[in-house]
């Protein structure tokens, strides 16, 4: 006899995670499945940390979903009885016009959020870790902080089977076959009947979404950590996460000591090099070092003395860099989410709860048309 649930969940990384356990948390009859074990290395969902920011530079659209997504992550420290979020506060640096400087403050001024613009002189006293050019400031999202996702996505998968969802590990769903009232889920070594599917596979999106196969690109990213010769210089109290515009050479990320491998540094989609998700992610070579040593060497030089380890994690680029968060074309049964293009972990918590609202309600009171299928399914 095949297994009968309201909702297959197929991939349980930040969002599919997220969404279980708050199906789940409904009474929803869960079943959530997942290739792979949870967190791992060629996911999109590990590595220590992600920043989490009020003052979206992106689209100030974002900014309602990312409130929500502050009340989530600290409703799931509340059950879980453990810290998941940080406040260390963000800087945004770059030159008054750039867009990481300028957009923080849009989206600052239209959402009322508190924030402090600091010149070169105010960074250099009270956040001595950060080397700024003479036209250069920062703008301190106060709220600002980092996400522990290995944390956040074990803690959802524990309150999810404690609510009663039934998760498979190791297991690699082949198919989704629709039926007038529900799908069938096919994988390698089992079928279930559905009355609703999330389908949130990350890199492997294509694969059951054949429709994205033109723009969900998954790429390469490399991030690296370094020891400081000064420790406490890259404190999270002297230190807050930070996002740096460097002009024609990208945007950089990073996050202070954290950990026992110290400040961690990256570039948004690194070289942008395609990769074949069915395949092992490609080591770290002189390339990838020399652009992050490069920028560590310039803009944090007091933190940044010993590289201790780089290591390769995967990003799914959209066209516009946008999610996409909608149900699939030509079927209300099945709900895709994929391709955070990078910036999508800071809200796995809301998006697990707009996921939950599109297969339980059949629509989410939460702001999501910016995440259709239609907008986002194109060339840029």
């Amino acid at each position: 006899m095949v297994a009968e649930f309201d909702v297959a969940i197929i991939g349980l990384g930040a969002m599919g995670s997220a969404a279980a356990s708050i199906a789940a948390s409904r009474g929803a009859k869960v079943l959530g499945i997942e290739a792979h074990f949870p967190a791992h290395a060629l996911s999109s969902s590990h590595g220590d940390s992600r920043i989490i920011r009020l003052g979206y530079f992106e689209d100030p659209s974002y900014v309602p979903l990312l409130r929500r997504a502050y009340e989530n992550w600290r409703a799931l420290e509340t059950r879980l009885r453990a810290d998941v979020l940080s406040v260390t506060g963000v800087l945004q640096i770059g030159r008054p016009d750039s867009k990481i400087v300028s957009g923080t403050q849009a989206a600052c001024a239209l959402h009322g959020l508190p924030h402090e613009v600091l010149d070169r002189a105010e960074m250099a006293r009270r956040y001595p870790a950060f080397a700024l050019d003479r036209d250069e400031v920062a703008v301190l999202d106060p709220q600002g902080g980092y996400i522990r996702p290995e944390a956040a996505i074990m803690g959802y998968l524990k309150l999810a089977a404690e609510d009663g969802a039934e998760l498979h590990f190791g297991e690699r769903v082949v198919a989704i076959d629709p039926e007038a009232d529900g799908v069938t889920v096919r994988s390698a070594t089992g079928r279930y009947r559905a009355r609703k599917a999330i389908i949130a596979t990350g890199a492997w999106i294509a694969e059951l979404v054949p429709e994205l196969v033109p723009y969900a690109k998954p790429i390469r990213q490399v991030v690296a950590w370094y020891q400081p010769d000064d420790g406490f210089l890259a404190q999270p109290g002297r230190m807050p996460c930070f996002l740096r515009d460097e002009g024609d050479n990208g945007s950089f990320f990073g996050f202070p000591a954290i950990g026992v491998d110290g400040v961690k540094i990256g570039r948004h989609a690194h070289f942008r090099e395609p990769i074949d998700p069915t395949k092992p992610n490609a080591p770290v070579n002189d390339a990838d070092t020399d652009l992050l040593d490069g920028f560590a060497q310039k803009r944090l030089p007091q933190v940044t003395s010993h590289r201790v380890r780089a290591t390769t994690c995967r990003y799914t680029m959209l066209p516009a860099e946008d999610f996409l968060i909608d149900f699939a074309p030509g079927n209300s049964n099945v709900v895709i989410s994929s391709a955070c293009s990078g910036h999508g972990f800071k809200f796995a918590s809301v998006v697990g709860e707009i996921l939950a609202d599109l297969v339980l309600l059949g629509g989410s009171e939460l702001p999501s048309s910016l995440f259709s299928f239609a907008r986002n399914a194109r060339d840029g």
